[in-house]
């Protein structure tokens, strides 16, 4: 995954979050809602936000990976061995 890989899935995982609190914060302002639509929009959010931090999450390890067998084979490690430890 390059860097710029890297920062559409970032970009794409902060525009959720934003998107999914803007939103929840306007469904539970409003009263012309039941409790019913409130509660499934949450729940659609929460699952939705916690996607978005999984996503962040696998790319800071892949990324992190990659930087570390860089390091390494810069380092002059044979290939194999820095593919081991960034497993």
């Amino acid at each position: 995954m390059t860097r710029a890989q890297a920062n559409v899935v970032r970009a794409f995982a902060l525009w959720t979050v934003y998107v999914w609190v803007t939103r929840i914060w306007n469904i539970w302002g409003d009263d012309s809602r039941d409790g019913a639509f409130k509660a499934v929009h949450t729940v659609i959010a929460v699952i939705s936000v916690a996607f978005a931090v999984a996503a962040w999450i696998v790319v800071r390890r892949v990324r992190l990976r990659q930087l570390a067998a860089e390091a390494a084979a810069a380092a002059g490690a044979p290939a194999e061995l820095t593919a081991r430890r960034s497993s």
